[in-house]
């Protein structure tokens, strides 16, 4: 019987010592952070590891976003006037209902994007990358009369991605 309680014990004492699993993971995937309805006008995150990030309903006009990591980012209903996302990875990421206008997506990877409803007018797609995106076939069509170029990244032209006859 002591036997039995003294393993009891020694297990018990190696569940609370050693870390757990779940709390190991934490310190290698930080949670992600949350920028919704936040004002990020000219803010800059060039560069940065933003996966996962949450930027819903936020007004990120002339913010700068350059290099940097964006997938499986959420960016629903937000507003993107003049944003620089050159080079920016957004594979993954949820981007409907955003005015692009004038942004600066040249070079970007959008691959596996959910773009609905989205707009881009004046917006500068040289060597975007937006395979197997969703997008409205108006969207589109916009696109194709506008798109050139090679992304650097995946080797991809803009109009192959895009579907372009």
């Amino acid at each position: 019987m002591k036997l039995r309680q003294l393993a009891a014990f020694l297990l018990a004492l190696t569940i609370f010592i050693l870390p757990r699993p779940a709390l190991a993971q934490s310190k290698y995937y930080a949670p992600p952070l949350s920028f919704s309805n936040a004002e990020l006008t000219r803010r800059d995150f060039s560069g940065q590891m933003l996966r996962a990030a949450e930027f819903s309903n936020a007004n990120m006009d002339l913010t700068n976003f350059s290099n940097a990591d964006l997938r499986g980012a959420i960016m629903s209903a937000s507003v993107m006037t003049q944003a620089n996302l050159h080079g920016a990875d957004l594979t993954n990421a949820m981007i409907d209902q955003v005015k692009f206008t004038k942004a600066d997506l040249s070079d970007a990877i959008l691959a596996e994007t959910i773009l609905l409803r989205s707009t881009f007018e004046g917006a500068d797609i040289t060597g975007a990358d937006f395979t197997d995106a969703i997008m409205d076939g108006s969207q589109v069509k916009y696109l194709c009369t506008k798109a050139s170029g090679i992304n650097s990244q995946t080797g991809i032209s803009t109009r192959d991605s895009l579907g372009c006859h």
